[in-house]
């Protein structure tokens, strides 16, 4: 209205001071004595134009004076509706062209992205930082528990304030949650954990009993060889960190190893044996005489890099004839069952699942692949790539009646009928499916370089789908928390009755929940794929995502005397606690959530690849360290 209403008193003022000039032209003697010569009229010619140019750029200047610098922005949002006669177009006609930018190189481009500043997202920044510490002192309260209760066994029970031995009895906690300490910048408790490394660990190794391979593999010896890259080991001693030299975690590791070693060379076949006496350097199958095959095939990451530190090709060869061998053998579409013989070197059984005994059978696939893309291990891409297929072929299905993905089971083969059952588990695979599609790389950078099949899209689709269905398996209960197990409403077969108790959930009756799973372990799975998919995405619902599930951890986990415990029932609140604090939990789920709030440069995963416990090791560019 007031631009309207001065622009009209502009345009009136404007009007009765032509008139004026005008009078004055036509009656004075300077109009006769002007027109007898060509300057003179050259120069009334002159005046008009001039007149004539100020009154048209004359409404632009009453808009941007009387509107004010508030409503700048809205003139320049609506100014074409606000001058709309003809002097507007005769204004746009005498309006120089636009000045284009200059071509900018992509690099070029992504150094002027860097620096352009975003309003709001210094508040975004702040939030997340602040975030991210709480994750960081949650850490440090689960630590010191430990610290107070239980140093130097395997876990910590919270509620008893002790601990207990469930892993072989080598300090699993300590080493686990090293690396997490390392990264998250807390020198003492880096200090603490390797102190206890150094001086008790080598005796531990020497004179323990029974372990399992897979257990210690990716706790322990993965623990230890992410702890001597983040220390500076690779840097010739160049130390980061408190604690001792690095090369304390690299004797330590390959101590551990040569005794594990056993595992594979006491096998008849390719397959490795489930247990190994560290004192004696023997090895045994588990009661039943089966290994799980996830855990045979989930050992490679750690032996490899082992092999690529020491420069012994020993650890390497071993752990790698079982992917090999493992190349050979039938399939369904590429899905295997979850357990395999080591005496016979075949599969047995008919059961498919990407829970437990499955899982991390698909997870390494791509990450070993990932690990070493400078060997000649392109199988394992193929073989990962088959398996994907024939988990969309034959296992994921959508639930009713609001259409949730997820990812069932095969008990009885392909030919046996369907479980709509999904572990907590099977939520690696989100993360696990984006980062096959784009190497660790976001997304845009991919798309920007086309390196993306239909097949990644697809896969990165799927991705994003699924662990919407992770996170949604924790919304539907009462805590906020997942259980152990969850089972997907679908035609045919539905659970009444046993729902997750959050009845303000969209999905609460897509998901049924029995009693016997109900319980939440501190699982980092559905975290770890948030965490994934947030880096190759950059979507920050994952962030917002995380954050809920942090502080549903907080809010009915934490024990006030220092720890987390596990939970008997996410469904009923308050639910009872059952004092037990696993080593995952400081070594995955805190790790991750940590990362997922803060910088993409920390841990980049076109850099870093994760091992199935959360430990990072460098990606190698080349076969040999130099």
């Amino acid at each position: 209205m007031i631009l309207a209403r001065n622009a009209r008193l502009s345009k009136v003022s404007m009007c009765c001071f032509l008139q004026v000039i005008s009078q004055t032209l036509v009656t004075s003697n300077m109009k006769r004595d002007c027109a007898k010569c060509s300057m003179g009229k050259f120069l009334v010619l002159l005046l008009f134009c001039g007149l004539g140019y100020l009154m048209l750029t004359h409404t632009s200047t009453t808009h941007s004076v009387s509107g004010g610098q508030e409503k700048d922005s809205n003139r320049l949002k609506d100014g074409d509706e606000l001058i709309t006669d003809g002097t507007s177009r005769l204004r746009r006609f005498w309006r120089k062209p636009p000045r284009l930018p200059p071509r900018l190189s992509p690099d070029e481009i992504g150094n002027v992205n860097k620096s352009v500043h975003v309003p709001g997202k210094l508040n975004t920044g702040s939030k997340w930082i602040d975030r991210q510490h709480s994750v960081k002192k949650a850490f440090s309260h689960a630590w010191s528990g430990y610290k107070n209760h239980a140093m130097g066994f395997d876990e910590l029970m919270p509620l008893s304030q002790r601990g207990m031995d469930g892993l072989g009895g080598l300090g699993a906690t300590v080493v686990d949650a090293l690396d997490t300490a390392m990264i998250m910048g807390l020198d003492e408790v880096v200090s603490e954990a390797g102190s206890w490394v150094e001086t008790h660990l080598p005796e531990r190794i020497n004179q323990k009993g029974q372990v399992n391979l897979f257990e210690t593999t990716i706790r322990i010896l993965g623990g230890l060889l992410s702890a001597y890259h983040l220390s500076g080991g690779e840097q010739g001693g160049n130390q980061t960190h408190k604690g001792p030299k690095p090369i304390i975690y690299l004797e330590n590791a390959r101590s551990l190893a040569d005794r594990l070693l056993t595992a594979f060379t006491s096998s008849p076949t390719a397959i490795p044996f489930s247990d190994v006496i560290l004192r004696d350097q023997s090895a045994q199958p588990a009661p039943g005489g089966l290994s799980s095959t996830s855990e045979v095939s989930t050992l490679q990451l750690e032996f490899n890099y082992l092999s690529f530190l020491t420069g012994d090709s020993k650890y390497s060869l071993e752990s790698m004839k079982v992917l090999e061998h493992m190349k050979t053998l039938p399939k369904v579409k590429g899905l295997v069952p979850i357990y395999i013989s080591p005496h016979s070197g075949e599969f047995s059984g008919d059961t498919i699942r990407l829970g437990s005994r499955g899982d991390s059978y698909y997870e390494y696939l791509i990450k070993v692949w990932l690990q070493n893309r400078a060997s000649n291990w392109t199988y394992l891409y193929e073989m990962y790539d088959e398996a994907m297929k024939g988990v969309k072929h034959l296992l994921v299905q959508k639930s009713i009646p609001n259409g949730l993905l997820f990812v069932g089971e095969l008990p009885y083969g392909p030919k046996g009928s369907f479980s709509p059952k999904m572990d907590h588990l099977v939520c690696f695979l989100p993360g696990t499916l984006a980062l096959g599609a784009t190497k660790g790389i976001t997304k845009e950078e991919a798309m920007k370089r086309n390196l993306l099949t239909f097949e990644d899209l697809e896969n990165l689709k799927l991705a994003e789908d699924l662990v919407k269905t992770c996170f949604e398996m924790y919304s539907v209960t009462s805590t906020g928390l997942a259980p152990e197990i969850a089972y997907f409403n679908i035609e045919g077969n539905s659970e009444g009755g046993l729902d997750g108790g959050n009845k303000s959930s969209e999905y609460v009756n897509d998901i049924s929940i029995k009693h016997a799973d109900r319980h939440n372990l501190l699982r980092p799975e559905t975290v770890e794929s948030l965490f994934v998919l947030y880096r190759i995405t950059e979507d920050p619902k994952y962030r917002e995502w995380g954050w809920e599930i942090f502080e549903a951890f907080e809010k009915y986990t934490k024990v006030d005397s220092g720890g987390y415990s596990s939970l008997d029932d996410v469904t009923v609140i308050p639910p009872h606690k059952r004092d037990k604090m696993e080593t995952f939990f400081l070594g995955e789920t805190l790790k991750y959530l940590y990362l997922l709030f803060g910088d993409s440069n920390l841990i980049p995963l076109d850099e870093f690849v994760f091992n199935t416990e959360a430990h990072p090791f460098p990606i190698q560019r080349t076969t040999k360290r130099e």
